[in-house]
């Protein structure tokens, strides 16, 4: 495996580039066999110590020539090896260094750098991807002013698009091609440039800044589909206003540019002044859009947008330092998303996210700080820790020092490093200064990996009329990290009593500042006196810090509490905490071969949830919906059984379904919308909570209930239901799910997004058939390995999402898995080391599936000539 020889970078050896980039000029010949690069570089030695040797990288790269200040190089002036070139002897002042190189767009298959896919010219150059269309540093400390021309032939790119702002265009006189001129006034690294070419439709608007400024918005897809793009302008538009008045930032050039390509690694990408994005995030009508799809689309247009700032104009020193962008951006997107939608319900939905993903990568193999201190292949650091619990540590740290000092930090960040690459200390410095708080504990977050377990144990005094909470915090060991350093654990806090929300007289200990204690030792006590009765403690309210929170309270208490409770998030945890004792229950008693035990009061307690009026719908939807079978087996924790989770899950899905029957159907019957479809958060919110119940109805096999389910299918007026009827008669193996799956696909047989759904579902089904039925699936038509949506939706959605499926103990679907994605490596490696992240878990299973899912991580290691990208998740997961 020559490929895995690449060497480890650590964050310790962290150097400055010997020599800067001042300007790149940049002229791209686009050819679909072979594309012919020229780029100019105004390059100077780094004040800071540089000079001598330049190194530029450079990967699968035809050099056609070099000139060093206007002489060509001979051979034996520089060296080229795999990996880039070097030239030895170099002035002692600027040069100016010209570099001639040409590639195969169309042979492309990583999707990394410049290809080209049904027509399209595209280029992805995040992390690392600059290096296979020129020679050039390629790091993200280097940032420089890009003037870009483009050239194609005419009539099949008509559009030619780079960043910043276009500077002329026109025809070149008896060559049937044209060309196009765009510079960027702003510095910025490799990784953000862009360019794309082709035959485009254009969604036009305009957006005026709060400073009067008019930009010029261009939404560009392909033609037939411009009327999929109004919701993802109107999110644009939504976004750059909200930028200005949540966080003072204007937009800068005087375009933006937005494109929705169907072949694309990543979701989307945040090129200054012209993103790119897979086009299932920009494409919507009620016909083929769900409403998780609109409420996708609107956050990721706004992630990428807000990129401007916070990655853009200010962007990172080096790869370590990938979540003072992503994680930043992550929760800038968060809170933009509960102004638009519900506060409380996209905090719900965060958290789920974060649980169903970062928490199973912090107690597996695949384990590492938000700043990892080391890597082999920087792409596969794009990870869940980086992102979601990056966006955690941001709103800690909101939490700790209050919204002015926060806001009052960000505008001291964007002030001192505009135009700048900066570091995780950068960052912190600023809310330090602005707080006037030593942050030093708080920078643990960024640096040790795992998630905290707060233990929170209460003792009501009732001759004293005092309540003692004790909290002990500790961080299980995590590879490389042993031991562990207490943190700084911010947690909000209330005091629940029959009337609700109580106030103590007194309250004795360290780290209590009105509702937030700031836990900060291994353990603390806190003494709340004065108090009229028996308080049920609500910890972590809107989830103040992402850890794993174990309580004396038992199920009476989270019942009280989820009747009571000012907390919205709280109030929707108290009933996943019950709903997770008695799934982990009702799991244990299959495997031993008993039955289950239902418990009444929670029942009743969802039911009053249910039906109260006053309840957001789309949060009562959220109660409805129970802990998912990751959930359930990172609450275990070892030893599990995906098979009898998900007989557990079926069980209390048919029990609630048995027992809520007629609030279920009043809720159905009463949430029906007869006006035409929104995408709206209200709307939105009813049809979850119709759905919702739908589904549990369905759960108890009965025949009406199953033709309801067929009823709401074929009735549906918008892709929400439609695809939820489907779902609802898929998993309940209802007679009539092969004939609405046929339907289903007939309607949408060339729509590939809708298609993409379509096979998402039957990889989802559960049964023992699903294997099989991926198998076909594969051999259909529609299927491509070369399509990364298409793989995503069929291979991906079934280890991902068919967790007793996936993980059979024969490891059947451990060897599909492995089979498929070591395929992928020969033309994607990027895709195919995402996919096989879905052995992360593997060290908690029972000892059959565990040795199956080891077997074939050893087989897929024992492989020649496997990428540095796969080889080193199938490293990282044995170790």
């Amino acid at each position: 495996m020559a490929k895995d020889q690449a060497p480890v970078i650590r964050l310790e050896d962290y150097r400055p580039p010997a020599w800067l980039v001042d300007t790149v000029e940049m002229d791209v010949r686009l050819d679909p066999a072979r594309t012919e690069i020229l780029t100019r570089l105004a390059i100077r030695p780094n004040p800071a110590g540089g000079g001598g040797p330049l190194r530029l990288d450079g990967e699968d790269l035809e050099l056609v020539w070099l000139k060093l200040d206007g002489r060509r190089l001979a051979a034996g002036d520089y060296r080229l090896d795999e990996s880039g070139l070097s030239i030895a002897s170099m002035p002692d002042t600027a040069a100016v260094l010209e570099i001639a190189t040409a590639v195969d767009p169309s042979a492309n298959t990583r999707l990394m750098g410049l290809y080209r896919s049904n027509g399209i010219y595209c280029t992805q150059c995040e992390a690392e991807g600059f290096r296979r269309i020129t020679f050039y540093p390629d790091r993200p400390d280097v940032l420089a002013v890009f003037t870009v021309r483009l050239e194609a032939d005419k009539v099949a790119a008509p559009v030619l698009l780079a960043n910043g702002n276009p500077v002329e265009s026109g025809d070149i006189a008896g060559t049937g091609r044209h060309y196009a001129v765009w510079h960027d006034p702003h510095p910025k690294p490799c990784y953000l440039f862009a360019m794309v070419a082709g035959d485009l439709g254009r969604v036009g608007d305009t957006f005026v800044t709060a400073s009067g400024r008019t930009v010029d918005l261009g939404i560009y897809v392909e033609r037939g589909k411009e009327d999929r793009c109004g919701y993802a302008m109107d999110a644009l538009k939504r976004s750059m206003r909200w930028d200005e008045t949540a966080f003072g930032r204007e937009y800068d050039l005087d375009v933006f540019n937005i494109v929705a390509v169907s072949d694309f690694n990543m979701g989307a990408m945040e090129n200054k002044g012209l993103n790119i994005f897979n086009d299932k995030y920009v494409l919507a009508s009620p016909e083929t859009a769900t409403d998780a799809d609109y409420a996708n689309i609107e956050a990721i247009i706004a992630h990428e947008y807000f990129h401007n700032w916070t990655g853009n104009r200010i962007t990172c020193r080096d790869w370590f330092q990938l979540c003072l962008k992503e994680g930043l951006t992550v929760f800038r997107d968060q809170e933009f998303s509960a102004d638009m939608r519900s506060r409380p319900v996209e905090r719900i939905a965060d958290v789920r996210t974060l649980k169903a993903h970062q928490f199973v990568e912090d107690a597996g193999p695949l384990a590492h700080p938000v700043r990892p201190e080391s890597y082999r292949e920087i792409n596969n650091f794009y990870t869940a820790t980086v992102y979601e619990k990056g966006a955690e540590v941001i709103r800690m740290l909101k939490v700790l020092i209050g919204d002015a000092a926060f806001r009052a930090g960000m505008d001291l960040y964007f002030a001192r490093h505009d135009g700048e690459a900066a570091t995780i200390e950068d960052f912190l410095a600023c809310f330090a200064e602005t707080s006037g708080r030593d942050l030093t504990q708080f920078k643990l977050w960024y640096s040790q990996s795992g998630t905290p377990e707060v233990t929170a144990t209460g003792r009501w005094d009732a001759s004293t009329s005092s309540y003692e909470l004790t909290l002990e915090q500790s961080c299980p060991p995590t590879p490389g990290q042993p031991v562990k350093q207490p943190m700084v654990i911010p947690i909000r806090f209330g005091l629940i009593g029959s009337g609700g929300d109580m106030q103590p007289a007194v309250v004795e200990g360290d780290g209590v500042t009105g509702d937030l204690i700031e836990l900060r030792a291994a353990r603390q006590r806190i003494v709340f006196r004065g108090l009229a009765e028996r308080p049920v403690p609500s910890l972590l309210r809107g989830f103040s810090a992402p850890v794993k929170l174990t309580t004396n309270l038992d199920d009476d208490d989270l019942l009280f509490a989820a009747a009571r409770d000012s907390d919205p998030f709280n109030r929707w945890q108290a009933l996943q905490s019950v709903a997770t004792r008695l799934l982990t229950d009702a799991q244990a008693a299959i495997r031993a071969g008993g039955a289950p035990a239902a418990d009444a009061r929670f029942l009743a307690s969802l039911r009053r949830t249910a039906e109260s009026a006053d309840l957001d719908p789309a949060f009562r939807a959220q109660a409805l919906h129970l802990p998912t079978q990751a959930d359930i087996a990172r609450d275990i924790g070892r030893e599990v059984d995906p098979a009898a989770i998900h007989a557990a899950e079926d069980w209390l899905r048919g029990l609630i379904g048995a027992s809520l029957a007629d609030t279920l159907r009043a809720l159905y019957g009463g949430l029906a919308l007869n006006a035409p479809y929104t995408p709206d958060a209200a709307a939105a919110g009813r049809r979850a909570l119709r759905n919702a119940a739908l589904s549990l109805l369905s759960a108890t096999g009965d025949a009406a209930d199953i033709e309801m389910a067929e009823r709401h299918f074929r009735n549906a007026d918008n892709m929400t239901d439609r695809l939820a009827g489907l779902q609802i008669l898929v998993r309940a193996g209802a007679e009539a799910a092969e004939a609405a799956l046929a339907a289903f696909h007939d309607r949408y047989r060339d729509d590939p997004l809708v298609l993409d759904k379509w096979f998402t579902i039957q990889a989802t089904a559960p049964g023992e058939a699903t294997l099989g039925r991926v198998i076909e699936l594969m051999r259909h038509p529609a299927f491509a390995l070369s399509n990364p949506n298409r793989v995503r939706a069929l291979i991906g959605a079934f280890a991902s999402g068919n967790p007793a499926q996936f993980n059979r103990p024969d490891g059947a679907g451990y060897r599909l898995l492995g089979e498929v994605a070591t395929q992928i490596d020969r033309s994607n490696p990027q895709l195919a080391a995402r996919l096989l992240s879905a052995f992360r878990s593997w060290r908690v299973l029972e000892p059959v599936r565990r040795a199956a899912a080891r077997a074939e991580l050893e087989r897929i290691a024992s492989l020649d000539g496997l990428s540095r990208d796969t080889s080193d998740i199938v490293r990282r997961s044995l170790e």
